[in-house]
């Protein structure tokens, strides 16, 4: 078969390997489609320290199961359609116990750990599949998968309807989970500096955009609540700059979430955390939430395939790749398809 595999950072191919056999336990997919992801382009460069090589990469993934055990938790059945939770967990540790195996002591992540699935084919746990309806498009069922990490961050920010959620960074993450917060009945803003995506932000229905670059965002994000700062701020860019600013945006008695990944430590005023009386809350991967993100998407209450930038056959995902690390701007969302 073929699959995308990264050799050493920054040099990636299409390269031909054997078919994967399954082992007890595990289902094997016919992949249809397949996400590239940030931390894939970070898995190019060779800055994620996570990431072994050789790697196959790929995390976002939806296809059709060829062959599963029976009696399988789900009930799934062989030409079933499904997408694949890439986030394997030990099911032993504390984390795992309370439901929160994103946080698994051993969490191990496709495309970062072990070998992803951005090929013609791909061995999962049976038990970590999630059926799609048969009418969902191949392509808007890969963006599934970003969208559970967005909503994570809103759960975890217990955001509520007719509240105000600042966002900041206006990446793929980003405006998910501005459309998520609209979805839910909230007020979005989206904080970056680049004109080109806070523009893209707004064209796809983002109430509210601040270019930080232009404006003083406590100034702005002050007018537009009407002087109450938000009862959420989320933070997807992973900037140092943007962490410390959450803390400025956020209102008495308010909730922050971290979705992005900094590079450094952020130093953080704890006297502001005291006297704001903030919740402060980590936000990683997701768990539990591809049901949510599959109705978000079927009922079209998020419109993930405004997001999409081109789909792309399996055999220019490696140049793509490259590409994308080159020239950032000119990419929000690309899937890959094996069927065409």
């Amino acid at each position: 078969m073929k699959a995308i595999k990264l050799e050493a950072p920054r040099k990636i191919l299409c390269q031909e390997i054997d078919k994967p056999v399954p082992k007890p336990g595990e289902a094997l997919i016919k992949i249809v489609a397949a996400g590239i992801c940030g931390s894939d382009i970070g898995a190019f460069r060779g800055t994620n320290s996570l990431v072994t090589y050789p790697r196959i990469i790929g995390h976002e993934l939806a296809g059709i199961v060829e062959s599963i055990p029976e009696n399988n938790p789900g009930g799934i059945q062989p030409g079933d359609r499904v997408i694949i939770d890439p986030y394997l967990y030990c099911g032993k540790c504390y984390p795992c116990s309370i439901g929160r195996t994103n946080c698994c002591t051993d969490l191990h992540v496709l495309g970062v750990h072990v070998d992803g699935g951005m090929a013609e084919y791909h061995c999962h746990p049976a038990d970590m599949l999630i059926k799609i309806p048969d009418e969902m498009d191949w392509t808007m069922a890969a963006i599934a998968e970003p969208l559970t990490i967005a909503l994570h961050g809103i759960h975890r920010g217990a955001l509520k309807e007719g509240e105000y959620c600042a966002i900041f960074g206006a990446g793929t993450i980003g405006v998910l989970a501005g459309m998520i917060a609209q979805a839910y009945g909230a007020h979005a803003i989206i904080i970056d500096l680049v004109p080109e995506r806070l523009a893209f932000a707004k064209s796809v229905g983002i109430a509210y955009t601040v270019n930080s670059s232009q404006i003083d965002v406590v100034s702005a994000v002050t007018e537009i609540t009407g002087g109450r700062l938000c009862q959420l701020v989320m933070e997807c860019s992973g900037a140092n700059a943007c962490i410390r600013s959450c803390l400025d945006l956020v209102c008495n008695a308010g909730r922050v979430t971290f979705t992005g990944w900094p590079h450094e430590e952020t130093s953080l005023p704890t006297d502001v955390i005291t006297r704001k009386e903030i919740d402060v809350r980590g936000a990683r991967t997701s768990a539990g939430e591809f049901e949510e993100a599959i109705e978000l998407i079927a009922s079209g209450k998020v419109d993930v395939k405004a997001l999409l930038t081109k789909v792309i056959p399996l055999e220019e995902a490696a140049q793509t790749i490259i590409d994308i690390e080159k020239n950032p701007g000119d990419y929000m969302k690309v899937v890959v398809r094996t069927d065409l």
